[in-house]
């Protein structure tokens, strides 16, 4: 019998019912819970230890768990907010911009973030393999980076990754591959020795990207996993989304991207919220977003702070935003 990896061990370890993850934070007011959210609760118990003990106001709680204002309807909010289903190639690649695919690797993720824009996108689950994608990159011959995403491609096994990369190995005119996760932020034990090995053995450059918003995220361990990819050589950047009562304040900004930064890791973008149904809470405006950036860039180094963007839906690239 086949041994299970550690990883999927604790990944079985999440918090999937909102009761027993209010009962683990001793949360008392519960008036402002979704207890029945169409958006499940998924999150990994490492980030439920980091929460702050009854109260709403933590920006890890806020980030996972469903809050009534989930349910407000707003105006400009919508199911697809940037258009992914015009997109679609085949049942699992997206195309937007010009020289990249992305590839739709898994609907599974290590946690559910509340203000994911995917959270209505119908993936293909029927089909497995990706035999339609890979016919589809080897004849367009203008494509040179493949993007993994999801879901999150650290949700697929060690097996299942190595089988992609044979595939896409032997496209000649792929040559860059380009992970899209959160995983590491949540269960930092996904990046393993068989993982690293598959990484190493790639013939195609790498790159690897996390997401990730708050400085409490990145704690000692985050950091070691993520500093095993960069001993490979590869390099590693985040994406982080601009959050109301998480993440929108001087101070906080500050030190996530300094955080980053002293260990290695380049801030690439920082991202407008996609305003998908039921986030309006998240909204920052664009005049405070300006003033945030503002900041970084008087008290930070220049490599430190992120480019300040949106995504429009039929744009050939993100939107850089200036005031």
């Amino acid at each position: 019998m086949q041994k299970v990896p550690i990883w999927r061990q604790i990944q079985r370890e999440n918090f999937t019912s909102i009761s027993s993850l209010l009962d683990f934070l001793e949360i008392e007011e519960k008036s402002q819970i979704d207890a029945d959210p169409r958006f499940v609760l998924n999150l990994p118990r490492r980030l439920a230890e980091k929460i702050q003990k009854n109260t709403l106001n933590d920006p890890i709680l806020r980030q996972f768990v469903p809050l009534v204002d989930e349910k407000t309807v707003a105006p400009g909010f919508v199911m697809d907010p940037v258009g992914d289903k015009t997109f679609c190639k085949t049942g699992k690649i997206l195309q937007k911009y010009r020289g990249r695919a992305l590839i739709l690797t898994t609907s599974a993720c290590a946690m559910h973030c509340r203000f994911c824009f995917r959270q209505n996108f119908p993936y293909e689950t029927q089909v497995t393999g990706f035999e339609e994608e890979i016919a589809f990159l080897e004849k367009d011959l203008t494509i040179e980076e493949v993007i993994l995403s999801g879901g999150d491609p650290l949700s697929l096994s060690d097996q299942s990754i190595t089988t992609l990369f044979a595939r896409l190995d032997a496209i000649s005119h792929i040559k860059r591959i380009r992970f899209h996760t959160r995983f590491p932020i949540g269960i930092p034990e996904r990046i393993n020795d068989s993982f690293l090995n598959l990484l190493k053995n790639c013939r195609k450059s790498i790159y690897f990207v996390i997401h990730c918003n708050h400085p409490l995220e990145l704690d000692d361990e985050v950091i070691a996993s993520l500093k095993k990819i960069q001993k490979l050589g590869i390099p590693v950047l985040s994406q982080s989304v601009l959050l109301k009562e998480v993440n929108d304040r001087e101070g906080v900004l500050f030190e996530l991207f300094q955080k980053m930064v002293n260990c290695g890791i380049v801030p690439y973008y920082l991202h407008q919220l996609d305003l998908v149904e039921g986030t309006q809470h998240f909204l920052v405006s664009d005049i405070r977003a300006h003033a945030l950036i503002q900041y970084l860039q008087e008290n930070l180094s220049g490599y430190a702070v992120p480019r300040l963007v949106r995504e429009i839906a039929g744009r050939k690239s993100k939107t850089r935003i200036c005031l």
